[in-house]
């Protein structure tokens, strides 16, 4: 396929949470600020975006990766795990053995997806699970009624459940691997040029960006979340474990 000539500003979709800050913060301070147009949304919508051409690149969960037919993984960097998360977690008011249905979170296909493989071949528990709409359904975990529950309202949430079953975690457990939860792609090759400042951005937000800028939460220190449960560096392991996921959809 044809490249992407660098004639107009690319256009960038990426998500709000805080584990993109870094991301962000790379894109907007590096000389690539001048070549591209910022778009923010929700993980599901930005693929959405991308299918339409709405945007050129965009940081896309990657359970949504099979539905995209031809398409290439842009720069070094993802937001991925080695371990727990934190930000991606089952909370409920009972252990894993009570619980009989699950709410699952509208913002993003590849955590539910995780969530269901988790629960079939790691936690080996059959629930019932119901597609949430709208943000009420946090209000609706109670009993033996549990929830999946991702990005910045996860952080938010961890002091006011006894337990917390994180997907990070529980897919290291299983498999030995770290998890992926979202890449940079495009649907068409880039400008080479434009594709390396887009890499150098990246590592500039990673290395440079100043954690006293996040607003802290009560129920979860910002700097633990960005330094030690987040994992931003595309490496062979990440890509395994990419791999694998892919392979049990």
């Amino acid at each position: 396929m044809t490249s992407i000539l660098v004639e107009r500003k690319i256009r960038i979709g990426a998500v709000s949470y805080l584990n993109t800050k870094p991301f962000i913060y790379g894109l907007e301070n590096s000389p690539i600020k001048d070549e591209i147009e910022l778009i923010l949304d929700y993980p599901s919508n930005l693929v959405e975006l991308l299918k339409k051409g709405e945007i050129d690149i965009g940081l896309v969960p990657v359970g949504a990766l099979p539905s995209l037919g031809e398409y290439h993984i842009v720069s070094d960097y993802c937001i991925g795990t080695e371990g727990e998360v934190a930000s991606v977690a089952v909370f409920s008011e009972v252990p894993m053995e009570e619980i009989e249905e699950v709410y699952l979170d509208y913002q993003s296909r590849t955590s539910v997806l995780l969530c269901k493989l988790l629960f079939e071949k790691h936690w080996k528990k059959q629930v019932k699970f119901i597609p949430a709409e709208d943000e009420s359904y946090i209000e609706k975990i109670k009993g033996k009624t549990a929830g999946l529950i991702i990005g910045d309202r996860a952080l938010m949430h961890r002091a006011k459940f006894p337990y917390i079953y994180d997907l990070g975690l529980g897919w290291k457990q299983m498999t030995g691997l770290p998890f992926v939860f979202a890449v940079w792609v495009s649907l068409r090759k880039l400008d080479p040029s434009f594709e390396v400042k887009f890499n150098q951005s990246l590592v500039k937000g990673v290395t440079e960006y100043d954690l006293t800028n996040m607003s802290n939460f009560k129920s979860y220190d910002v700097h633990t979340y960005i330094t030690q449960n987040l994992s931003y560096e595309l490496n062979n392991l990440k890509k395994g474990g990419l791999e694998y996921f892919i392979s049990n959809l």
